[in-house]
């Protein structure tokens, strides 16, 4: 039985991101650092990482905290029947073309309401070998993400699915492009160096 990835809809989009909510208790929400794509037609789609993840205040929820205990019914009803949603933004790292993968900002956008679908190990294996790891330039001018902790959230998730491919040494490749990338930048470097120790840690 194929695995349902879809997990939320789009709710706007530039070039160089998108907005996607989904329901609280939805399941497939993805976790920080995922990789996910965004079909725009039959051979068209778009490929983003989740970043800033978060639940916007809801004036019912404020007034429901400042009462001090809450009976657990209330606060199941309060989950799974309001329509505030979870949000995520999606930095755009690439896209695929009539079945060609470019690391390159995608030329189109995706529409409002798409599924936005979780990449499964062997689309992560896909995408990440495609080039010579060009999207990484993408997350390093994304401004408004965590960049240490969005690349250690991302190679831990590819690292292990190369590894489960058979090869296990991408991350030592993913390494060094980043290496080289901020070669000019010391203490961008440094913070990302140390993210990725953690990743060490963790990876296969």
């Amino acid at each position: 039985m194929t695995m349902n990835t879809g997990f939320g809809r789009l709710l706007g989009a530039s070039t160089l991101e998108s907005l996607v909510g989904c329901r609280v208790t939805q399941e497939n929400v993805p976790a920080f650092g995922s990789l996910v794509r965004l079909p725009v037609d039959d051979h068209y789609q778009v490929y983003g990482l989740v970043y800033n993840i978060h639940i916007e205040q809801d004036n019912t929820v404020r007034q429901l905290a400042a009462t001090g205990n809450i009976r657990e019914e209330v606060v199941r009803d309060n989950r799974e029947n309001r329509t505030v949603p979870i949000e995520f933004n999606l930095l755009h790292v690439g896209y695929e073309d009539h079945g060609h993968i470019s690391h390159l900002l995608p030329p189109r956008i995706p529409l409002s309401l798409e599924v936005i679908h979780l990449c499964t190990p062997a689309e992560v294996v896909r995408f990440t070998s495609a080039g010579r790891l060009g999207y990484f330039r993408h997350i390093l001018r994304a401004q408004q993400a965590p960049i240490p902790e969005l690349f250690a959230a991302h190679l831990l998730q590819a690292s292990r699915a190369h590894a489960a491919g058979g090869d296990p040494h991408w991350i030592q490749r993913a390494q060094q492009e980043i290496i080289i990338l901020l070669r000019d930048d010391y203490a961008a470097l440094m913070n990302v160096l140390n993210a990725l120790a953690d990743v060490a840690q963790t990876a296969p």
